[in-house]
């Protein structure tokens, strides 16, 4: 089982690779949405202190909103879904290699790079840790939720409209408490309490969503 996990994340990876232009346009996206907003609020640095968590977690979950669709729909049209489906090993397995996947080729980037992003923010450097790990921890639980809303679309004409519409009423909890971290540090106060209840989160949907997206993946297929 190990040795499939390892095959589906280094096969995704190599196509995420031989189709960076995809992957570029995500980090792209994230880079020009947080670097706008310094320039049509203003220069005053109180207010950028205060937009910068929200207006940092809410380009991250954009961009990473764009490459849902190509988590699953390649496989599909060209019938390595119906292998997989087939294969020796658990289905349940595969999803969670193809959202690591995903996670690493669109999420990681958006954690490493958006310390750098938070210095036009004029963001205190003592809260950049806060920030890099609140969203080390809220990422890949917006590539596990998306990959439901991916699962359930699959096939469908206009899928990308319809995946926004389910997953975006999902990512809101997970928007509110990861930039509420910076916020309760920002003030002053301990973020631990919101850190715990993001680890809890990516917990829960680390041991359900697997399952869940099996199942839609397979009634997609029918």
């Amino acid at each position: 089982m190990l040795s499939a996990l390892r095959c589906v994340i280094y096969r995704d990876l190599l196509l995420a690779v031989r189709q960076r232009a995809d992957v570029l346009t995500a980090l792209a996206f994230f880079v020009i949405v947080v670097s706008l907003f310094p320039l049509g609020v203003g220069a005053e640095p109180n207010l950028l202190r205060t937009i910068a968590p929200g207006v940092i977690w809410v380009a991250a979950l954009l961009a990473a909103m764009l490459s849902l669709t190509r988590m699953f729909s390649a496989d599909h049209a060209d019938g390595t879904l119906e292998q997989m489906l087939i294969a020796g090993a658990p289905l349940e397995l595969i999803v969670v290699a193809k959202v690591i996947a995903h996670w690493l080729v669109s999420g990681l980037p958006l954690v490493l790079i958006a310390p750098v992003l938070a210095l036009q923010f004029d963001l205190h450097q003592q809260l950049f840790g806060v920030l890099t790990l609140s969203l080390l921890l809220g990422t890949p639980v917006l590539s596990l939720i998306g990959a439901i809303g991916a699962a359930l679309t699959l096939g469908l004409r206009g899928g990308g409209v319809l995946l926004s519409l389910l997953v975006l009423p999902l990512y809101v909890p997970v928007l509110i408490i990861g930039a509420g971290t910076v916020d309760m540090a920002g003030a002053g106060l301990s973020a631990q309490a919101h850190f715990m209840v993001l680890t809890a989160i990516l917990l829960v949907a680390a041991v359900f969503v697997p399952w869940a997206v099996a199942v839609a993946l397979r009634i997609s297929v029918e």
